[in-house]
């Protein structure tokens, strides 16, 4: 088998040539197709400080931990797991769209997006039923389980939505369009900020509200979606007669998308363990965790963008046989990654106390939050080379073994260094100390992997005999 050779503009890629990523000088195609993605992924963090604002002020710390302690690591398990799918789904469309495969493209998106709406309606009902003992087998303070509970029941009963815009957004990025997932996320961002001070500040009804204003921004942001991609007269489209299973598809989708799902497991896992070992520090401790996760959260919305659009060229280039583009985006993205991060580090170190004080009259949270960000964001440098490396193995569809880099590098290590140092000095720095070490650690690991691997001879998912 082989990878299919550029095969030019045909029909379909002439009628989107501005989504072809096979094409064109590839920093300013990289870059013209990752703004949009980060200006979502700082729009959606925004809107993540805008809630942490109005939770604080209007609710109170102890409702602050309890959306954004527990409940948020259970949600980052479970959802995460599988919205990280849909890098399957991804890199399979991205190389059959830069095959130039028209006639498998309409029945590969209607597989994708079928199986996911099916696996958040699984999700959904086991969220519903399992919500209060997760929560009480995190170690949940007393003082936050009733409130993490309702916003867990809430927020699940949006979860096929939420699979299903992220889907349908991953696939869009995939066709080489950021621009529309990014103007939907605004539509979105825009409903649920409006809907927080209506329900919250307006009608009074606190973390509900918060979980209810969610959940109808994803309604809003998924019906957007879906009417774009069911649209007559585009070079792709959401056929309703393609919808259903189609095993070829499938089978490619989760080979890739299982594995990146169980990364997202793994990290979450260890995060699981570590917001058990935040737990024991205190309800400041919890709130102040939660808030930087708030804050920070611009960096890893950032850097996730970076590896979603090298993913995405990556898949095209490969899926067309262009290993000269290829390669040129490996260097062109590690030049972006850096430059972006110091940038972004510099930016929240000076503005960090003014925008904390913004989002908490809690002092005693403030000062701790920002303890917290000196331990992590001077240190973001060491993340680039997993961020990028494993954007690019992802591309060309090499899931297994960076995941058990990753695995090892940052999910074992991590569990091991809370049973051991953490178990032993029982300090805030000593928790926040195992992340720099393992992104060093993880970064050293790939590169070797990256030039000594056979990665490059990785034939397409989408090639045929």
């Amino acid at each position: 088998m082989r990878s299919f050779p550029h095969v030019g503009l045909n029909s379909m890629s002439k009628a989107g040539n501005r989504n072809d990523l096979t094409t064109g000088t590839v920093w300013k195609k990289l870059l013209v197709f990752f703004l949009p993605i980060a200006a979502g992924t700082i729009l959606q963090q925004l809107y993540n400080a805008v809630d942490g604002l109005i939770v604080g002020r209007f609710v109170g710390t102890e409702a602050l931990a309890a959306v954004g302690g527990s409940s948020a690591q259970i949600i980052n398990v479970l959802v995460g797991f599988f919205v990280a799918i849909t890098v399957g789904a991804s890199v399979v469309i991205g190389q059959i769209f830069g095959a130039g495969r028209r006639e498998d493209l309409d029945r590969a998106i209607g597989t994708a997006v079928t199986t996911m709406t099916l696996f958040g309606t699984a999700l959904m009902v086991f969220g519903l039923l399992a919500s209060p003992w997760l929560l009480r087998l995190l170690n949940t303070p007393a003082e936050t389980m009733e409130g993490a509970a309702l916003y867990l029941r809430i927020y699940f009963l949006g979860v096929p939505l939420i699979m299903l815009l992220n889907m349908e957004s991953s696939l869009l990025r995939a066709l080489g369009d950021s621009f529309h997932p990014f103007l939907f996320m605004v539509a979105g961002c825009v409903t649920n900020i409006l809907l927080d001070i209506l329900f919250v500040v307006v009608f009074g009804w606190g973390i509900a509200g918060v979980a209810v204003a969610t959940v109808a921004a994803q309604l809003v942001n998924a019906g957007l979606l879906t009417g774009l991609l069911a649209r007559d007269g585009r070079p792709y489209r959401l056929s309703f007669r393609q919808l259903g299973i189609h095993g070829i598809y499938l089978k490619n989708m989760l080979r890739l998308g299982i594995p990146s799902g169980l990364q997202s497991l793994m990290y979450s896992i260890s995060n699981v363990i570590i917001q058990v070992a935040v737990n024991s520090l205190g309800t400041v401790v919890v709130a102040s965790w939660a808030m930087s996760g708030k804050t920070d959260g611009f960096f890893w919305a950032i850097s996730n963008a970076i590896g979603s659009a090298i993913t995405s060229f990556i898949a095209q280039n490969h899926g067309a046989g262009r290993t000269d583009r290829v390669k040129q985006c490996v260097r062109q993205g590690l030049i972006l990654a850096f430059s972006v991060t110091i940038g972004v580090s510099a930016l929240l170190m000076l503005t960090a106390i003014p925008m904390l004080r913004l989002l908490t009259p809690d002092e005693a949270v403030v000062q701790t939050t920002y303890q917290i960000m000196s331990y992590f964001v001077p240190f973001y440098f060491t993340w680039v080379l997993v961020e990028v490396l494993s954007a690019v193995l992802r591309g060309v569809g090499d899931a297994v073994r960076p995941v058990i880099i990753i695995g090892i590098g940052i999910c074992l290590f991590r569990i091991i260094w809370v049973a051991t140092v953490f178990a032993h000095f029982r300090t805030l720095f000593s928790l926040c100390l195992c992340y720099t070490v393992s992104w060093t650690i993880t970064s050293i690991a790939l590169v070797i992997y990256y030039r000594k691997g056979d990665w490059m001879a990785r034939r397409s998912l989408v090639a045929r005999d």
